[in-house]
């Protein structure tokens, strides 16, 4: 009776398994697929065994992705970075009023290169009234960050686009490194702040430094971040609450490496000068106290090649398109 009274009770369970089944053959393909890509994205990224993989022997960065191809701090940008094959996607990031970490070099909407939600201008006089720090982050989405014509870069891809957050970033690109066979690559993540902009473009840096590891652990990437600034105070509130996590410093004055790193007060993972500044004694010197030595922003294949010779660790661009000349 026993036996009888188990098998009674499964069947109801078998009946609507297969019932669930047939329904799901009647699915299109495209709505199944939405639901595993959805489900997907709750998902943090499993980074390979390492937990402190080296940098790269030869660091190829894209400046903002592909700053000079596609609208910068995108993510067709970063997608189209990997496409040519760099170890590391470089990007900026502000926080949001609503305290949500997203990719933009200005603290405002720049009308340089950028549009209002309805495609028109921003007017001169408004040129710095869209802050991020002061708008929800559904408000700074819609703004158009790819669609106007930017001098500077008259080789880039025009296209509708908008500020991302991080964690999207980190997505798409996880995906893309997964989708195409890729080799994990690196974030070297610039926390756009300074002292007189605290509390007005950005909050103060233990807050923005707390609020970037966030993400960073959610997706599981700790290990393949690099925080990078030209502010001392997010670097050194990283060191001090996460040491772990590699950090670089920015530099674009001439007070030289000593100065600069007094200032910083610890030895960052690299130092980042301005490319001009780069000579073979700076190469020396941070090299020999075990930093890597990678300059912004190089945008010739003759500086690139000159720069190489030299003996830096690495390069940031924003034509990551001349690298695969770089290494002929």
């Amino acid at each position: 009776m026993a036996h009888k009274k188990e098998s009674s009770g499964a069947a109801p369970v078998l009946r609507s398994y297969f019932r669930m089944k047939a329904i799901l053959y009647t699915l299109p393909v495209a709505f199944i697929l939405s639901i595993a890509c959805t489900s997907s994205k709750t998902m943090s990224f499993t980074p390979p065994a390492a937990t402190t993989p080296p940098l790269p022997e030869f660091d190829l960065e894209g400046h903002r992705g592909a700053r000079g191809l596609l609208p910068e701090n995108t993510v067709p940008a970063m997608l189209k970075a990997l496409e040519l094959g760099v170890t590391t996607l470089e990007m900026d990031a502000h926080i949001s009023q609503d305290g949500q970490v997203l990719l933009s070099h200005d603290p405002f909407i720049n009308r340089e290169h950028e549009l209002l939600p309805s495609g028109e201008e921003i007017p001169q006089k408004d040129a710095k009234k869209y802050v991020l720090y002061q708008m929800p982050y559904s408000q700074i989405r819609q703004f158009d960050a790819g669609s106007k014509f930017y001098s500077k870069f008259p080789e880039q891809r025009l296209m509708k686009a908008y500020k991302p957050l991080l964690a999207e970033v980190i997505d798409s690109v996880q995906a893309y490194l997964q989708n195409h066979g890729l080799p994990q690559v690196f974030y070297n993540i610039e926390t756009k702040s300074s002292p007189a902009g605290d509390g007005k473009y950005h909050p103060a840096p233990e807050e923005f430094v707390d609020r970037l590891v966030a993400v960073l652990d959610a997706k599981n990437i700790r290990p393949y971040a690099i925080i990078q600034s030209f502010d001392p105070r997010t670097l050194q509130a990283l060191h001090r609450k996460h040491p772990d996590i590699k950090t670089s410093l920015l530099v674009e004055n001439t007070k030289g490496l000593e100065k600069n790193l007094d200032l910083l007060g610890f030895t960052p993972h690299i130092y980042s000068p301005y490319y001009k500044l780069v000579s073979p004694a700076l190469v020396e010197a941070t090299q020999g106290r075990g930093m890597k030595l990678v300059p912004w922003t190089v945008n010739s294949l003759e500086e690139m090649r000159r720069l190489k010779q030299l003996g830096v660790d690495g390069l940031i661009s924003d034509y990551p398109n001349l690298y695969k000349a770089l290494s002929l």
